[in-house]
């Protein structure tokens, strides 16, 4: 089950589309209008179920999880097609091309930083994958053990003070912990899976590309988390 779509004006969406059909294509490269490219045909459905066969891949087979990447660099050197799009934390830990299965070049659209936070350039980058490059499926991946989930806990629980640009990081999942203090379970792990939650409901209220294509049943935003001692992930919505 996806997160529930937050409408938008219609009207307005419909006057940035046709000013944006103007021209055949609104992304260049190097000033340059940016090739065509060919999307793929799955629907957003049919890559959430691809994304969880491969998790169950990884899981129970992995070492089934080889790629022939010397083809795959061939094929995907001209254009891409990818199906789904994850925006997860950065930890080296969490490889989205590895954990959904063995993924080749080319397959997944993947927004990484510190406890995946769908900040500004994150949008951008999910909108360029769903609307240019016609990816069907948005994912945001919490993972066990989260540092900067613990990092939030921590200012929240501790009265934690962080340094450098670390504090403005961590500010951004700190709404997450404060809404989790003091409830039954695991703080850390429940903030996990609200940080996720949230930061896909922000991926919809950021965005009115995305908000349209979800409400046209092009796109499905959904949110998950990642267990690392067993490389199993839970879609939660």
């Amino acid at each position: 089950m996806c997160i529930t779509c937050l409408r938008m004006n219609r009207r307005n969406f419909i006057s940035f589309a046709t000013a944006g059909s103007a021209a055949a294509c609104m992304w260049t490269i190097n000033g340059r209008p940016s090739p065509a490219f060919a999307s793929t045909s799955l629907s957003p459905d049919e890559a959430l179920a691809r994304l969880k066969a491969g998790n169950d891949k990884f899981v129970n087979a992995p070492q089934l999880c080889e790629a022939g990447l010397r083809e795959q660099r061939a094929d995907t050197a001209g254009d891409q097609a990818p199906w789904a799009m994850v925006l997860t934390c950065s930890d080296s830990r969490v490889s989205p091309e590895l954990i959904f299965g063995g993924v080749g070049l080319g397959e997944l659209f993947v927004a990484r930083n510190a406890g995946n936070v769908a900040d500004t350039a994150v949008l951008g980058t999910i909108e360029y994958g769903a609307e240019h490059l016609g990816s069907p499926l948005v994912v945001v991946l919490g993972h066990q053990r989260c540092g900067a989930v613990e990092a939030a806990c921590d200012v929240v629980a501790k009265h934690v003070e962080l340094p450098g640009s670390i504090r403005q990081m961590v500010d951004a999942i700190v709404p997450a912990a404060k809404s989790q203090e003091g409830k039954p379970g695991d703080f850390v792990d429940n903030t996990v899976r609200e940080n996720a939650r949230l930061n896909a409901v922000a991926i919809l209220a950021g965005s009115e590309i995305i908000r349209e294509l979800v409400h046209v049943g092009k796109v499905k935003v959904a949110y998950g988390r990642y267990d690392l001692e067993t490389g199993v992930v839970n879609f939660l919505g």
